[in-house]
């Protein structure tokens, strides 16, 4: 059983149609499970349901966007429901930021001599949630950098950089509070992503356990062997699930679907956890 709980579509920074994505997970990577997280977006649900093939299970979610301490972080919540008020009010308020703050990133940048425009980004991002990597495709079409990823440094946009500015950020505990209370189950993504940035310490990871965070997800493209090796480790001591899945965004970067997965154990675990919605079976959507 092959399964992959972090993935992306074009309702928030993914270049995949939600449809496209479900597709791509049974015909070309050959998965059992996929779960759709955008970014603070559950718009690309009815999509994804609507054209989901037979043999393919859908699990609902979404990528939080969190802040501890300073340091931006991202809290996948899975099978929450997606109309309480609470959780869907806070997610509206971190997505209601995203344009402010991707009109002063792209201020910066002509500022620093970059010809950037708004409409250009939000050609780009479509009806998806605008963020970070769409400006930084914007400068790999300017050919100011070669890839997305080498947008992502403090040259450009990484947390500190020049062009760099804050959005409204949830606090992780006030996350997992969130999800819990609609009925959802929270991982940690990528804790170990130094490259991206800076990450939260071990310390913090256990309040967080303490509060109620059902996971990490320690299997990813941007953590190394003796990365997984410590997070595996401190999941084991802390009590926290264990999950792999490949972050995937289609075209904008090189991850692919399945790349890493997650144990059927620890899937089973979730959903049993999981009292906000129910993993979706393909019936073969058109």
């Amino acid at each position: 059983m092959r399964i992959d709980l972090h993935c992306h579509s074009t309702a928030s920074d993914g270049t995949d149609t939600p449809a496209e994505l479900v597709r791509n997970a049974a015909a070309a990577a050959g998965l059992d499970v996929v779960a759709l997280t955008d970014h603070d977006t559950t718009r690309g649900y009815a999509e994804a349901i609507g054209a989901l093939p037979e043999g393919l299970t859908l699990v609902t979610g979404a990528e939080l966007s969190c802040r501890l301490d300073g340091v931006s972080l991202h809290m996948l919540a899975y099978l929450f429901d997606p109309e309480e008020p609470a959780l869907l009010a806070e997610r509206e308020l971190v997505r209601d930021d995203r344009v402010p703050r991707a009109r002063g990133m792209i201020a910066k940048l002509r500022e620093l001599g970059v010809p950037v425009t708004w409409e250009q980004v939000a050609r780009i991002a479509g009806d998806g949630s605008v963020g970070r990597p769409h400006v930084a495709t914007a400068l790999v079409e300017l050919g100011v950098v070669p890839s997305v990823s080498d947008a992502f440094t403090e040259e450009w946009l990484a947390d500190g950089g020049r062009a760099y500015v804050e959005k409204h950020e949830t606090d992780p505990f006030e996350a997992i509070r969130l999800v819990k209370g609609a009925g959802g189950v929270t991982v940690f993504a990528h804790p170990g992503a130094d490259k991206r940035g800076r990450t939260v310490p071990e310390a913090a990871i256990a309040e967080l356990a303490a509060a109620g965070l059902d996971g990490i997800e320690v299997d990813h493209m941007d953590h190394d062997a003796d990365t997984r090796a410590r997070l595996r480790g401190l999941a084991k001591d802390l009590g926290l699930l264990v999950t792999g899945s490949s972050d995937y965004h289609g075209s904008r970067k090189t991850c692919v679907l399945g790349e890493y997965t997650t144990d059927p154990e620890v899937y089973g675990e979730i959903t049993r956890r999981a009292t906000g919605a129910f993993p979706v079976p393909g019936t073969g959507g058109a």
